[in-house]
C-alpha cells in the first residue's frame, strides 16, 4: 500500500496566489488604455442633486425676507387697528365709484359754457358779395349824383325855393295858375335832389313851383302829401297833388299826371300807371 505524504495547505495557497496575481498583470498588460478607463466606475451625482436643492431653498428663503421687509410698517405697529388707520369716507366713496354726492347748501355753481363754432355756407358768402357789390354801386351813385348837384348848382342863376318864399312871384294862388306854372318846366331834366329850373327830382319839382306862390313844402312827397287834405279823384282838378308810395306829381286831368318822373327822363305828362295813389289839395 502506496504512501501519500500530505502537501502543506500554505504552500499550495501561495503557489495558487502567486499564479493569479501573474495572470492579472498580464491581461492588464494586454488590455488597452481606454477599456481601463471605461471600465472606472462613473462619478456619483449626488452631489450635483443636493446643490440644485440647496439653491432653491436659498432662493425661497431670499423671497420671504424681502417680503417681510415690504411690509408697511404699521402692519407691525401695535395699535394699527385704531380710527387713525381707518380708510376715510372719501376713500370708501372712491373705491365705492359712488354716484352722487352731497353738497353744502352754500355752494354756488358755477356757470357751465362750453365753445362752439359757426361755419359760413356758400349762400352766405354770395349773399355778402351781393350786399358789397350794391354797397359799392349806392356809393358810386352817391358820387355821382354829388358831382352832378355841383355842376346843376353852376349852370343855374335864377331865383331859389327860398328866393321865391320871401318875394312870391304870384301872391295870389289858385289851382289853374298852378297847373299853368308848372307846365313851364316841361322837358327840364330829372336831378336827384335838384329843385330849380336846372333839374328836379319829383318833390324839388311840386315845392319849386308852389314856392312861386308863397306856400313852402319839405322836399319828400310823403311830407307834401300830409300838408294837403285827401279828396276823390272825381273832385280833383289840374294842380292838385297826385301822391304815390315815394313819388308824386300835379294832378293833369282824364288820369294825367305832369311829373318830374325818373333819371334820364325830363319833366312831362303822361297817363297815372298805377291804381295805388291818392289825391291831395293844398290849401283848403
Amino acid at each position: 500500500m502506496a504512501r501519500f505524504t500530505p502537501r502543506r495547505p500554505n504552500a499550495q495557497l501561495k503557489r495558487n496566489t502567486a499564479k493569479a496575481v501573474a495572470r492579472k498583470n498580464r491581461d492588464r498588460a494586454a488590455t488597452p488604455a481606454d477599456e481601463v478607463i471605461a471600465r472606472k466606475p462613473l462619478a456619483s451625482t449626488r452631489p450635483l442633486r443636493r446643490g440644485a436643492v440647496a439653491n432653491v431653498a436659498v432662493m425661497t428663503l431670499a423671497a420671504g425676507i424681502v417680503g417681510t421687509i415690504a411690509i408697511p410698517a404699521y402692519a407691525f405697529a401695535p395699535g394699527s387697528n385704531g380710527p387713525q388707520f381707518a380708510t376715510s369716507a372719501e376713500t370708501k366713496l372712491t373705491n365705492a365709484q359712488a354716484q352722487s354726492v352731497e353738497v353744502a347748501e352754500d355752494v354756488i355753481a358755477a356757470p357751465v359754457t362750453k365753445d362752439g363754432f359757426a361755419a359760413t355756407t356758400a349762400a352766405e358768402i354770395e349773399a355778402a358779395a351781393e350786399a358789397q357789390r350794391q354797397a359799392e354801386a349806392a356809393e358810386a351813385a352817391r358820387v355821382a349824383a354829388e358831382a352832378e348837384m355841383a355842376s346843376y348848382a353852376a349852370s343855374y342863376s335864377g331865383p331859389s325855393v327860398d328866393a321865391f318864399l320871401a318875394n312870391p312871384a304870384y301872391p295870389s294862388y289858385d289851382l289853374a295858375s298852378v297847373y299853368n306854372v308848372a307846365t313851364q318846366y316841361i322837358g327840364t331834366p330829372y336831378v336827384y335832389g335838384g329843385a330849380t329850373p336846372a333839374g328836379f327830382d319829383c318833390s324839388g319839382f311840386v315845392m319849386y313851383v308852389y314856392a312861386q306862390f308863397g306856400i313852402g313844402m319839405p322836399h319828400s312827397s310823403a311830407g307834401q302829401g300830409a300838408m294837403g287834405t285827401q279828396i276823390s279823384e272825381a273832385d280833383a282838378q289840374p294842380g292838385d297833388l297826385v301822391i304815390m308810395d315815394g313819388h308824386d306829381g300835379f294832378y293833369a286831368g282824364n288820369g294825367m299826371i305832369l311829373h318830374a318822373p325818373y333819371e334820364g327822363a325830363a319833366v312831362r305828362v303822361q297817363p297815372i300807371w298805377t291804381s295805388d295813389y291818392y289825391i291831395v289839395r293844398i290849401g283848403i
